[in-house]
């Protein structure tokens, strides 16, 4: 066993909230260092890359990757203490797998027994538990989704390029297609594949920037060029950085007939 003191990071896209637990923490783990705070779910994975914490804080509701987005890609490098503003419904779900979380607005009493805890599992040198089916579990049971309306939009995507699993801005997409069990995401560079269906897609986007032209297309309206019809009156969209043309559908067709 070594002196050295062990570190954590907070995530949690509410300043205050997070300056708050990190106040908390100074009382109730002293010896805690903070290695860093973050304001969203891939600043997250990016602080446990670069400080490699023992503990990360985890909100569940953070812009462009959840919580639980973050939790999963971390794996077992560190204990993670998800951080929920949700109620009774969804606390029975981390109670049934077992899974530390502090409930917002964080209790003295709650916190303390978490890091006596995380203090115990450190102290043996425990290997950070497997939460893979426990996350499977809780992410069925929580409302991780943003709403339709008023409510955080989709900024960040993780997408499989060949091999590859690459965190996408979505700014940077084209276009999204439905294709078979997966939605193709066209960019400049290329295409990459994702699991959430389209009509899920549609939910979390920014609907003034994505729309939906066809029943398995949302295409990203800064993308566009320009539009084109042929002799039949069917309607094409020219993309800025992509060299196929997006087929439009008669339903959604009214909303080029300006351009």
């Amino acid at each position: 066993m070594t002196d050295a003191k062990p570190v954590a990071i907070v995530a949690d896209d509410e300043p205050r909230l997070a300056a708050a637990l990190v106040d908390r923490l100074a009382t109730a783990w002293p010896e805690l260092v903070v290695a860093g705070i973050a304001a969203n779910g891939p600043e997250a994975l990016a602080l446990i890359d670069a400080e490699a914490p023992d503990v990360a804080f985890l909100d569940i509701r953070m812009p462009g990757m959840t919580g639980i987005d973050v939790a999963r890609c971390a794996g077992r490098r560190v204990h993670v203490v998800f951080v929920t503003a949700y109620d009774q419904y969804a606390v029975d779900a981390f109670e049934r797998d077992a899974v530390d979380y502090l409930l917002k607005p964080v209790s003295g009493e709650r916190l303390a027994a978490t890091v006596e805890r995380l203090e115990s599992r450190l102290a043996a040198g425990a290997p950070a538990p497997e939460l893979a089916q426990a996350i499977a579990t809780i992410a069925r049971h929580l409302p991780v989704g943003r709403p339709v309306d008023g409510g955080e939009r989709l900024t960040w995507i993780r997408a499989s390029v060949g091999a590859q699993v690459r965190m996408l801005a979505v700014d940077e997409v084209c276009y999204f297609q439905a294709n078979d069990k997966y939605t193709s995401v066209y960019t400049a560079e290329g295409e990459a594949l994702i699991r959430t269906p389209l009509k899920e897609l549609a939910r979390a986007l920014d609907a003034s920037l994505f729309w939906q032209v066809h029943r398995g297309t949302i295409v990203n309206v800064a993308h566009v060029a320009s539009t084109t019809r042929d002799l039949a009156g069917r309607t094409s969209l020219v993309l800025r950085s992509r060299p196929e043309k997006v087929a439009v559908s008669r339903a959604y067709a009214h909303r080029f007939r300006q351009m």
